[in-house]
């Protein structure tokens, strides 16, 4: 635990830094226009006897300005939109329960079931009601603004920042990000923290960690204003609910009898389902952020099958030459190491570097769970951040490298200036920035948690199973 922290305090000095640098540079930008509109007056009033050409000029050069295109549903775009946002509910609802049910014990499947559950309905009120406002109204750094608070103004003739599909499309499709977003977390801490304990967690951290992380990145925020590359969530959805797990699995603490008793997954056959449904659902989460149906959709499409079934080749490769056996564990875990890693990365690279980024991803997040988890010291139950932190920073870091031209990808946001050095560096930088927020306002989540209503059920209910502790029902019959 004092390492963690350690590192947050190293993360932090080094982003105050770079927070600087950034906050020194936005005015040098700036001062050149107001600079040069302040010079224009006094050209304009020495040019006042000649001022009869001066209509013409304008007139010529607003003719020569190329026009905004024009707001207007398409229906092609509208209805891939709309499928995806219904892939990737998929995706919660039934996949990551069933993914994360089968990997606890029997006598804990419905308390996972329920909590994930009841975390997408939670997380799809508050997105609506404050959520996409601070997200994606406003321009701030770090958050948007109440301007669209409880959906104000937003009807079925507004557009948001998608100008094919109406904005209520564009609500519930970004919705769903955040609500898969904060039931990933509950992984981490799964078979020993109390229901309500999950819900006040969740509320606070989708507050403040992943609404602002998604304006930072995709809101028109700092991170975004950088040039960081982030296509589907490698930055505000995987690393950002990694390290909220990994802060919460040391918080709430060690099962009982982690290490000595058989936590061994209850159902491989659920979890396999699970692994298949996020995997099918994963095309809306990757494709659909292409935010139309149109060619980088489609390369975004293609690089979900490759990375994915990379990285399920290399898992299983290496379970075999470590362990003497592949196992089905290990081709699901794999499976989702390579969504996980091509998230950030699906639509700005080529299918040759989709599968490089799945291979690397595979082992790395099979050390993840393994070498890596037995460092950190921490009972991070379903291994979360073993995978989506690992995989997420994999993925993140190597967008930088693989998005260059001459590597097949695309040059990301700038391809006529895309310097792969550069932008590295900059991702680096976003991964930096992520483990550091989400670790500060997770860690004093939990603690509020903990004040407030505690964190953790009592031995005797632990021991008995959260399916009857807690929800006086049982997944099971004997």
């Amino acid at each position: 635990m004092k390492k963690l922290f350690v590192s947050f305090a190293l993360g932090l000095s080094l982003m105050a830094g770079g927070t600087a640098t950034w906050a020194q540079t936005a005015p040098t930008e700036a001062k050149p226009a107001a600079e040069a509109m302040a010079e224009a007056k006094p050209a304009e009033a020495a040019a006042a006897p000649a001022a009869t050409p001066a209509p013409a000029a304008a007139e010529a050069a607003a003719s020569a300005a190329p026009e905004a295109p024009t707001p207007k549903v398409d229906s092609g775009d509208t209805a891939w939109m709309m499928t995806s946002t219904m892939l990737v509910i998929l995706m919660i609802i039934p996949g990551l329960a069933l993914f994360y049910g089968g990997l606890g014990r029997s006598k804990n499947m419905l308390s996972v079931l329920m909590q994930v559950f009841v975390v997408f309905s939670l997380i799809s009120i508050l997105w609506s009601i404050y959520g996409y406002s601070l997200a994606f109204a406003g321009e701030g750094k770090f958050f948007g603004s109440l301007e669209k608070i409880f959906l104000k103004g937003v009807t079925q003739e507004t557009f948001g920042p998608l100008i094919t599909i109406p904005e209520y499309v564009f609500v519930a499709f970004q919705g769903t990000f955040a609500a898969i977003t904060v039931a990933l977390i509950v992984g981490s801490f799964a078979e020993r923290i109390k229901f309500g304990a999950v819900l006040l967690f969740s509320a606070l951290w989708f507050t403040f960690s992943y609404v602002p992380m998604a304006h930072i990145v995709w809101g028109g925020g700092l991170l975004g204003a950088d040039g960081a590359l982030d296509f589907a969530g490698g930055t505000v959805v995987h690393i950002n609910a990694a390290v909220a797990g990994l802060v919460g699995a040391y918080l709430v603490g060690k099962r009982i009898g982690y290490g000595r008793e058989s936590m061994a997954p209850h159902s491989l056959t659920l979890t396999m389902v699970g692994a298949s449904l996020l995997w099918v659902g994963w095309f809306g989460f990757n494709a659909g952020s292409a935010g139309a149906a149109n060619a980088q959709a489609g390369l975004a499409f293609v690089n979900t099958v490759l990375a994915t079934a990379a990285a399920t080749l290399s898992w299983i490769t290496g379970e075999s030459l470590s362990k003497g056996k592949a196992s089905m564990l290990g081709a699901a875990s794999g499976a989702v190491a390579g969504l996980v890693a091509v998230t950030p990365a699906a639509g700005f690279v080529g299918p040759m570097g989709s599968i490089v980024i799945g291979f690397i991803a595979g082992l790395a997040c099979l050390w993840g769970v393994t070498g890596l988890k037995k460092l950190l010291g921490a009972d991070d139950a379903f291994d979360v951040f073993g995978v989506h932190g690992v995989g997420g920073i994999i993925g993140a870091i190597l967008t930088g490298v693989f998005a260059a031209q001459n590597l097949g990808g695309t040059g990301g946001l700038t391809p006529d200036t895309f310097a792969m050095g550069s932008q590295v560096w900059i991702q680096v930088k976003s991964v930096i920035f992520t483990l550091v927020w989400s670790g500060v306002v997770s860690f004093i989540a939990y603690k509020l948690v903990d004040l407030t209503i505690g964190l953790r059920v009592s031995e005797e209910d632990e021991r008995q199973g959260l399916d009857i502790t807690s929800h006086g029902e049982s997944a099971y019959t004997r």
